[in-house]
């Protein structure tokens, strides 16, 4: 892990921690300032401010995420099948060359994961 990744991913623990006690301490305070007072305006400010913490928190776990997730290329997949089909049709044993493929992704998703 480098240092950069080390720093978001302590900046992103610190605002679940910041956010979590305003989660908090907002309910608490809605909660006591609705029975102290019933104090509309205060109830109204403190549920803003979770409600603003909330959508920070989800901001900052959405743009904190740099993975890319897995996309399934049907061309790709296709024209693989239309290979696969014109070298068996030439004599090769389709099982074998299925194997192939598969030894062959396999690798490939051992690499770029070690990348």
């Amino acid at each position: 892990m480098n240092s950069s990744s080390r720093n978001t991913s302590l900046a992103l623990r610190n605002i679940r921690i910041i956010c979590s006690i305003v989660f908090v301490a907002g309910i608490a305070g809605m909660i006591i300032t609705s029975i102290a007072g019933n104090n509309v305006g205060l109830v109204n400010t403190i549920g803003g401010t979770t409600a603003i913490s909330a959508l920070v928190l989800l901001v900052a776990t959405i743009s904190a995420n740099t993975t890319r997730p897995e996309v399934f290329d049907d061309a790709a997949a296709e024209r693989l099948e239309l290979k696969i089909t014109a070298l068996t049709k030439s004599g090769a044993d389709e099982k074998e060359l299925r194997e192939l493929v598969r030894l062959a992704t396999q690798l490939g998703e051992t690499t770029s994961r070690n990348n």
